[in-house]
């Protein structure tokens, strides 16, 4: 591991200024679960690690009817798990933050480092996009706010610029009559990368027998964690029954572009997909009561 300088600031300024002042060479840390790794295996090799975790704003966790859900970037995973709002109002989030590694790596990892860490296979990054979550990004030159689906490139890639920071994850509450639900696919029973996964919500008119909006994101099978808009577009105005729900699987799998891999074929991931959207729309509908 190349030697490295460390720096621990306590306010964003601080954290802009070290950032924007080592040109590229410097990384921010908030549990260090993904960094540390590829330090030590020399894939990233900064000149300087910052420490973000002593910041007030990514440190958030907060929730309110009328602003939703907000999630510090720094916050992590078994935080996020055991937040009762989240619990009761965004479960399939608090699924997805316990299948992130161990119990020791959910302590440690971060929501915010789940996204900037930008790996297809992320789990807890589908449901926040099928919940319609945003993010904030800031640094010295500003604020902005995208929607989550916007803030990856492609694989190990994201829209931050220069000295900036990705600051917080903003769900929306969930609407009435909805439901949510995130499945993955993995070879071992735990501690492994999703072969596959699929998050999905679906929200029912106001008479229950048919579906007002859905959302369907996919992980592992694209560069980057994506929407699969032809499926989520077929379903509006549909009954859900079990030929809506094998056609919609369909259509979410020709929105996959997988590759082939050690862990499974393009074919194969692409029939994980139909199978794990019929799935998670099951169980979304589920919790809508």
């Amino acid at each position: 591991m190349r030697e490295f300088a460390y720096a621990a600031p306590q306010s964003l300024p601080e954290a802009f200024d070290l950032l924007t002042r080592t040109d590229g060479d410097s990384r921010p840390l908030a549990g260090g679960t993904d960094l540390i790794t590829q330090m030590k295996e020399n894939r990233k090799s900064p000149g300087l690690v910052v420490n973000v975790k002593r910041i007030p704003e990514l440190n958030v966790l907060a929730w309110d009817e009328r602003q939703g859900l907000r999630i510090g970037a720094a916050v992590s995973c078994t935080r996020i798990a055991t937040f009762a709002p989240v619990r009761e109002r965004y479960p399939a989030l608090a699924e997805a933050c316990i299948l992130v590694g161990s119990v020791q790596i959910q302590n440690r990892a971060a929501l915010g480092g789940n996204f900037c860490n930008a790996a297809p296979s992320a789990d807890a990054v589908p449901p926040v996009l099928s919940y319609g979550g945003k993010v904030i990004v800031a640094g010295p030159t500003g604020r902005r706010e995208l929607a989550a689906e916007d803030f990856f490139v492609g694989p190990g890639q994201t829209v931050l610029g220069k000295g900036e920071l990705l600051i917080e994850i903003v769900i929306p509450t969930p609407p009435p009559r909805s439901g949510a639900a995130y499945l993955r696919f993995i070879p071992r029973e735990e501690m492994d990368i999703a072969v596959a996964g699929v998050g999905s919500f679906v929200q029912l008119s106001a008479d229950r027998t048919r579906c007002e909006q859905a959302r369907i994101t996919l992980a592992a099978v694209a560069p980057t964690p994506m929407r699969a808009r032809e499926a989520e577009e077929f379903l509006a105005g549909k009954t859900l029954d079990a030929a809506t729900l094998t056609q919609v699987g369909e259509l979410a799998a020709r929105a996959a572009k997988p590759i082939s891999d050690v862990r499974g074929s393009a074919a194969y991931r692409i029939e994980l997909v139909k199978v794990l959207t019929r799935r998670t729309l099951q169980k979304a509908l589920e919790r809508v009561s």
